[in-house]
């Protein structure tokens, strides 16, 4: 694949002190000190994969990024801002950010174009109205505080509240039990988290789609593709949208029996790549959008965006199973099998987004139920809700698809995605991003409505 990766753009020296110059003039009395820095993440229980459970088994797709000086168990609702900073200068995460549905509308162009998409100002995104017709969310095992942490988390960013004609919990079959590492391992290390950043970020960038949360058995395939039958039923039965499913595992060798799942009338179908390196299942079905990871970097003085680069630790690759689908039929001959992403989104733990989660997530006495949250299982209901928020609704994954892959040969491109040009992802980081499609950000992130 020689030809297809050799050329990649880096910032030259000169472009770099250029913004660094910028931003010193723009903020020159603001310390550095004022944003808090450091870190660390952390892999859930949930998304560790044995050897045994390929092709068995599917895990998560979110990291936990913990502050210097916190730990996993969360943030108390008082120490959250709804413009995502701390609640006062005493507190232990006092100038610490998460992304927000203001500051994702704005960087992604779900809302009216506000400057340098600062998540410390924007309070509330100024276009609540976008979204219709329905988003099935397809997840493992019940989550039992899912509507009181939708309203909660709709309440502190001024989303609308669900109603039983926007949000439903429902199964395939007979109500699931929770995971049981909710209670045993932390109640951030399990599905729960899973369903809340799902559910959040399709709210997020389609406030008024029907949601469905629809809950499977256990994480087995078996069980989680009953519930992606249950999803496709749902959507179809609300005149069409889109399904979410941010799970997934590594490829096995007759994965595609199991593509005709997904190739659905009215439905268009969204895959997480995955949190590690490497290409998993169902993204590498020829039948989903394939969502990767990026990061989006802001200034450490202000936290203005600067610019949208790879995440390194995302998915991506090409197939070892899969044959290249007609959609890609224009990408370098050496592209021997399907290619993942198609498209790409915020994933970057360390630039991740404030999720709700209530469920077991209590120490000391103290309710603690936010934390920020990065992987590919933010990307993807991301964007199953920027493609709701469109209004075009394609009739297929497969019209999607096409629809996605015709964009970077027309005049649009520029226009409609954020093409990521800088960055490595990959074993041993071994894939650039390049101009166009490349196997860490796919086609790129979205700007716009229009392309989708």
């Amino acid at each position: 694949m020689k030809t297809l990766f050799a050329g990649y753009c880096l910032l030259s020296l000169a472009t770099c002190a250029t913004i660094h110059a910028q931003q010193l003039e723009r903020n020159q009395d603001i310390p550095l000190p004022q944003v808090r820095v450091g870190g660390h993440t952390v892999f859930p229980r949930s998304g560790v994969e044995a050897t045994e459970d390929i092709g068995v088994r599917s895990h998560t797709n979110f990291k936990i990024f913990v502050p210097a000086g916190r730990d996993e168990n969360g943030f108390a609702d008082s120490e959250v801002h709804a413009n995502g900073t701390a609640a006062s200068t005493a507190s232990p995460v006092s100038g610490y950010y998460a992304e927000t549905p203001a500051s994702l509308a704005c960087l992604y162009g779900l809302a009216s174009a506000v400057a340098y998409c600062n998540p410390a100002t924007l309070s509330k995104s100024d276009d609540a109205s976008g979204g219709s017709k329905a988003i099935a969310i397809v997840d493992a095992y019940d989550y039992p505080t899912a509507w009181s942490d939708l309203k909660a988390y709709s309440s502190k960013f001024g989303l609308p509240d669900p109603t039983s004609s926007t949000f439903a919990v429902t199964w395939a079959g007979t109500k699931p039990s929770p995971d049981p590492d909710c209670v045993n391992v932390s109640g951030w290390q399990c599905w729960a988290t899973e369903s809340a950043t799902d559910i959040e970020m399709a709210h997020a960038a389609a406030p008024h789609a029907h949601i469905y949360l629809v809950e499977a058995a256990s994480n087995s395939y078996t069980d989680l593709f009953a519930a992606v039958a249950k999803a496709v039923t749902l959507v179809k039965a609300a005149g069409g949208g889109e399904v979410s499913m941010s799970w997934g595992g590594s490829e096995w060798s007759t994965e595609s029996s199991e593509d005709w799942r997904f190739n659905q009338s009215k439905v268009v179908m969204f895959a997480a790549t995955g949190d590690v390196e490497g290409t998993g299942y169902p993204a590498v079905s020829p039948n989903v959008v394939a969502v990767g990871g990026t990061t989006v970097t802001r200034s450490p003085y202000t936290l203005d965006f600067e610019q949208e680069i790879t995440w390194e630790d995302g998915g991506g690759g090409v197939s070892l199973y899969e044959s290249r689908p007609s959609y890609q039929k224009n990408l370098a001959g050496e592209l021997s099998g399907r290619g993942i992403p198609d498209v790409a989104a915020d994933s970057n733990p360390r630039t991740g987004a404030w999720i709700y989660d209530s469920y077991e997530n209590n120490y000391a006495g103290m309710s603690q139920p936010w934390n920020i949250i990065g992987g590919t299982s933010v990307a993807t209901p991301l964007w199953a809700g920027i493609v709701n928020h469109s209004g075009s609704f394609s009739t297929s994954s497969a019209a999607e698809l096409s629809l996605i892959y015709s964009t970077p040969a027309s005049s649009s491109y520029a226009r409609d995605y954020r093409d990521i040009t800088y960055g490595t992802c990959g074993y041993y980081d071994g894939w650039y991003a390049q101009k166009g499609w490349d196997p860490c950000t796919g086609n790129g992130s979205s700007i716009g409505k229009a392309g989708k």
